[in-house]
């Protein structure tokens, strides 16, 4: 899967997301505002702190991160078969 390289908060709970495949958009998170974890975005100068982890994830802070995966098949509109094919093979006996 391609890794995020560059990101940056938006106005209204939304990110922008470079990825290293050369995809890149914009993912609507105001959503996930105030719901578990996600209360941490309550105060919006805490969203703004958005930065890439160690791991390639999507990170505010030590409890607070997303998949990157789940965020590059949101800006690509794709599912995850569509990327992983073996997962069709799985779907079939499932």
């Amino acid at each position: 899967m391609p890794r995020p390289t560059a990101i940056k908060p938006l106005d209204n709970y939304r990110l922008w997301v470079r990825f290293s495949d050369g995809v890149e958009g914009i993912v609507d998170l105001s959503d996930l505002v105030g719901k578990g974890v996600f209360a941490l975005w309550n105060d919006h100068r805490e969203f703004q702190k958005a930065r890439i982890g160690p791991s390639g994830e999507i990170a505010w802070d030590d409890q607070v991160d997303l998949c990157p995966d789940a965020i590059y098949l949101k800006i690509t509109g794709r599912r995850p078969e569509d990327i992983f094919p073996k997962l069709r093979e799985l779907i079939q006996y499932a």
